[in-house]
């Protein structure tokens, strides 16, 4: 792509320069393969599925969308929700499952289930009866579950054969899928799991039944009807999640538990089936085996926390050699546990990416929360990845996929030994000039960018950039993450992104700093690290200061110009929370309780009530098809302010989710941002 297309443009058309790149990795049992999504020419935008022959470094193209499809791909809603869900902007292939000798492949394309003999090449389409959603060849290769309308249904490869395994019994009722609770806020995106000889599989039955409807309207399209979603806000009942067993044959088995949260479900041959579940409180974690052919179950651990328990990636589960897996509490340290043993110490582990015998990969951080590396943890703890940046890792046998991304150079690289997968991901247009910040009394973790060509001693407005929330970092090693910033600083700001209080890679103590306090601890953060940066760069200058944020980013955004306009003289909101009662039940009770517990802590962190403080400019930003943070929070935010006298700026966005909009959109409201701050900070 020239240099002749704006960045805004660029990254906006390249989905954030995801567009190309190689994902979503797997190896064979073996080692002999690797597998991973790619488009199918360097031209192309959708993904296809391709091979890697470990001991050459050959690459095949095993599916492409272009030569299956005739038509311009057309998804099923669930699969566009679904999608939503776990922010997946790509096309063509976005997913796939293995057997477990690798093969043979499912995979969804426009809702249509396909299956790719890795063997012979030879790429199939089966006739289903529905759009497909999340289809997954069982562990021996033989059949493909997937769901459609809320029922789980199995085809088996020999026969074409389609049945239905778990037929839904009432309208609200699904099988198979995640509900959005699992899937929005404890990374859980599916709803079912195949016994490891693929006779059976283990069902997520969800009743939204008893779930609040709310309804996102069209205002730009009045013909067309509101969209109903069943959205459990804060203090509102959740939907219900029970599991059972299914047999192909028909047996129908309950499994006898009861729960608030159903976390996940890993069956292995390392073991009984296990079923991990959380209270509405989240301090309290359960841990089961689940016995099959009666659906009685074992408590196996209990975990507890007086503050809250973090759902954790690729655990619990088993070793090959039936010994649990867990990721705990100890100290003030995220640890890797097996069996009865602690085996890691001054690391914060994030993940566990594969586990082996002997020999289970992690990712984690030491000391520097804005790395995070790969540890090969067994009778002794081996860091693998050497380079300052974010690594993971997929393992198979004795091959590993390498994937690692750096502040010197622009996107991810992945290399099986010596071979690198190519990327087609295009090559921004700029480069990012983070200068990495520990700052204040906290350590405050930031990046300062400054515009290209800065000359010393000029003065500069000052944009504070975060997300600032918890759960989530903004402050990594990886230059990718600074690419708008520095688009940002080059139009005339120096850019301060600040991870606060809540930010993972810390410890526990950190995170809990901001339990029941939002409004308090995150935002005092950035006004810390202002000033510390400050006190480094003198060319910061004070007296202009903007914040802009998106999703908790927004809310913070809102939060300090209402709060602090001591401090920030223009703010420009993003999808922002304004009333914590709106948000859903996992994410905001636990941080802020229940609010018919605690409804003082819900006063005290929302913005409505503050409406009459506002004095600086603030800008508001809404994509008005939001089911996430619904556009709810936006208006009545702006009525309070109405109400109360105090001029602003709304920018609805019509037909835009919660995700990134559209090409021309996403550019012009950047350029739309810029230039409010300008006028706003004079």
């Amino acid at each position: 792509m020239g240099n002749d297309i704006s960045f805004p443009r660029q990254q906006a058309r390249t989905q954030r320069f995801t567009v190309g790149a190689p994902r979503t990795f797997a190896v064979s049992a073996d080692g002999a393969r690797v597998f991973f999504l790619r488009p199918a020419t360097a031209t192309s935008r959708a993904n296809g599925l391709w091979e890697l022959t470990t001991a050459t470094g050959e690459e095949r193209l095993v599916a492409d969308p272009a030569a299956l499809l005739s038509d311009p791909e057309d998804l099923p809603a669930e699969e566009k929700a679904r999608r939503e869900r776990t922010r997946e902007s790509g096309a063509g292939l976005v997913g796939y499952a293995l057997s477990r000798d690798a093969s043979v492949a499912s995979f969804a394309l426009s809702g249509r289930l396909f299956v790719a003999d890795l063997t012979s090449g030879v790429v199939r389409e089966l006739p289903t009866q529905g759009g497909v959603i999340d289809p997954r060849v069982d562990p021996t290769g033989q059949r493909v579950a997937y769901v459609t309308r809320g029922t789980l249904r199995v085809v088996e490869l020999d026969s074409g054969e389609d049945y239905a395994v778990a037929v839904p019994d009432g309208e609200d009722v699904t099988f198979g899928l995640a509900e959005f609770i699992a899937a929005e806020e404890m990374s859980r995106y599916r709803g079912y799991w195949w016994e490891p000889n693929g006779k059976r599989l283990i069902a997520a039955r969800v009743n939204n039944a008893e779930v609040q409807r709310w309804y996102i309207a069209d205002p730009a399209n009045p013909g067309t009807a509101a969209t109903e979603i069943a959205y459990p806000s804060a203090g509102t009942t959740n939907a219900s999640v029970s599991l059972h067993v299914v047999s192909l044959d028909g047996t129908f088995v309950p499994v006898l538990i009861e729960f608030d949260y159903l976390n996940d479900v890993h069956w292995s041959s390392g073991g009984a089936p296990l079923v991990t579940t959380q209270d509405r409180d989240q301090r309290t974690r359960r841990i089961y085996t689940l016995a099959p052919d009666t659906g009685s179950v074992t408590e196996l651990a209990v975990e507890t926390d007086p503050t809250w328990l973090e759902v954790t990636d690729g655990a619990p589960a088993w070793t090959p050699d039936g010994r649990l897996v867990r990721i705990v509490g100890q100290g003030d340290e995220y640890a890797l546990q097996v069996g009865d043993d602690v085996l890691t110490s001054g690391l914060q582990v994030r993940r566990v990416l594969d586990i082996a015998d002997g020999s289970i990969l992690v990712s984690a951080s030491a000391e520097d929360p804005t790395q995070v590396h790969v540890y090969d943890v067994g009778a002794d703890t081996r860091k693998l990845s050497t380079e300052d940046g974010v690594h993971s890792a997929v393992r198979g046998g004795e091959t590993v996929v390498e994937i690692s991304a750096t502040l010197d150079s622009f996107g991810s690289r992945a290399r099986v030994g010596e071979h690198v997968i190519e990327s087609w991901a295009d090559t921004p247009v700029l480069k990012a000039s983070p200068r990495m910040l520990t700052l204040g009394e906290r350590s405050i973790r930031a990046a300062l960018l400054l515009p290209n060509g800065h000359v010393p001693g000029t003065k500069l407005p000052v944009l504070m950039d975060p997300y600032g929330g918890p759960h989530a970092q903004r402050v990594l090693s990886v230059q990718n993450a600074f690419l708008a910033s520095q688009w940002l600083a080059d139009q005339g700001f120096a850019v301060l992104v600040a991870d606060g209080r809540g930010t993972p890679g810390r410890g526990l103590a950190w995170e809990r700093e901001i339990a029941y306090d939002f409004a308090g601890a995150t935002l005092e953060d950035q006004v810390d690290a202002l000033h510390a940066a400050a006190a480094v760069e003198q060319d910061l200058d004070l007296t202009r200061v903007a914040i802009r944020g998106w999703s908790y980013g927004g809310y913070l955004a809102a939060l300090a110009v209402l709060r602090r306009p001591d401090v920030f003289h223009a703010g420009i909101a993003g999808a922002p929370v304004t009333d914590w009662r709106l948000y859903d039940t996992h994410y905001t009770e636990r941080y802020l309780g229940h609010p018919d517990d605690k409804p003082e802590v819900y006063d005290a962190n929302s913005l409505i009530a503050d409406a009459d403080k506002l004095s600086r400019p603030l800008m508001i930003i809404h994509g008005l098809a939001d089911d996430n943070v619904v556009a709810a929070h936006t208006l009545r935010l702006s009525n309070a302010l109405l109400a109360a006298g105090r001029p602003h700026t709304v920018l609805p966005l019509s037909g835009v989710t919660h995700m990134t909009p559209q090409e021309q959109v996403a550019e012009n409201l950047l350029l739309l941002q810029v230039e409010f701050l300008k006028q706003s900070l004079g």
